[in-house]
């Protein structure tokens, strides 16, 4: 009988430590959780889904979307921060609001560069502003005008308390040396439904004024894209009526600080291959969503530096949600 020599005691706790690991098998060996901060529905609710659907094929295990709106579109990094295992079957939907909170109020949050893993920059959203058609606003300009003739008596929806298109309005505003009250909902499509009835005076938000525009019920008064778009030429961007702004709060994807390098590579691969998928890009197109992808690296590098323009957006139109 062999002596049980310490090299042996030692091979031992290493097979053990080993085993777990091993029995875990291949990353993924279950279903990916995806959270989505904002309520279902439009282009970004359209992509995720038919990436997933690639991605099912792909990696043979489901990723399965949970809702999650509210909170300002924190509630999925809030989850990520407090609940989530670096494993990587919990992910989110990242978006600039997540980058910007911890500026917003004097609460303990997150490090919002430190405390994420980025995987993927996915897209944009499609902003404008947009009013019902048989209302007094037939341009951009009329609105504000408006808004100068009755200071806070004209009314925009956003989908929440300092997300980038209520910062965008209120920087415009800020320029003009007008006053108008922000009215927030929880999603985009809250606020078209608001607008249809007589609630607001315009919606200020991601394309869920789409299809109502596209039945003459609302008229778009300005597009965010850098350039304007085919499917509706007439509308000026804000770079055509003089403010050079270009507006579309590219979003991706994100876990929990910590993840292995190796399950974000997979990750990444999945996703990008899912991304490229003609089927994706057709809706990329259909939707006229900015194409916005970055890898991990680049898209950590960028989350760096837009922190600093948040935080002096931030200090310098005073916004707070304490």
């Amino acid at each position: 009988m062999r002596p049980f020599t310490r090299r042996g005691a030692l091979g031992l706790a290493a097979a053990a430590l080993a085993a777990p690991a091993l029995a875990q098998g291949k990353f993924p060996n279950r279903p990916i959780r995806f959270l989505i901060p904002w309520p279902p529905g439009g282009s970004l609710d359209a992509l995720h889904r038919q990436m997933f659907e690639i991605v099912n094929k792909d990696l043979g295990q489901p990723v399965v979307i949970e809702n999650r709106p509210g909170a300002r579109g924190t509630q999925a990094a809030i989850f990520l921060v407090n609940q989530a295992q670096p494993d990587g079957y919990t992910l989110a939907h990242h978006h600039l609001s997540i980058l910007r909170h911890p500026f917003l109020t004097k609460q303990k949050t997150w490090d919002p560069v430190a405390d994420f893993t980025y995987v993927m920059q996915v897209s944009g959203f499609l902003f404008g502003t947009a009013v019902r058609s048989d209302g007094p606003y037939k341009t951009f300009r009329d609105l504000i005008e408006a808004a100068r003739r009755k200071p806070g008596e004209v009314t925009f929806s956003t989908s929440g308390i300092a997300t980038t298109n209520h910062i965008a309005m209120e920087e415009i505003c800020e320029r003009e040396g007008v006053q108008m009250t922000h009215v927030p909902f929880r999603g985009s499509q809250e606020g078209v439904t608001a607008l249809l009835g007589r609630q607001i005076d315009v919606v200020a938000d991601s394309a869920s004024w789409r299809p109502n525009v596209e039945t003459g019920e609302l008229r778009l008064l300005s597009v965010w894209t850098r350039e304007r778009l085919a499917a509706f030429p007439d509308a000026p961007t804000l770079h055509d009526l003089g403010y050079g702004m270009t507006v579309t709060s590219p979003y991706g994807i994100a876990g929990p600080k910590g993840m292995d390098p190796e399950i974000v590579g997979t990750l990444h691969q999945a996703f990008r291959k899912a991304w490229e998928d003609e089927v994706s890009q057709a809706i990329i197109r259909r939707w006229d969503m900015p194409r916005e992808y970055l890898g991990p690296a680049a898209y950590l590098a960028f989350a760096r530096e837009r922190v600093a323009y948040e935080k002096q957006m931030v200090a310098r139109l005073g916004l707070s949600i304490d």
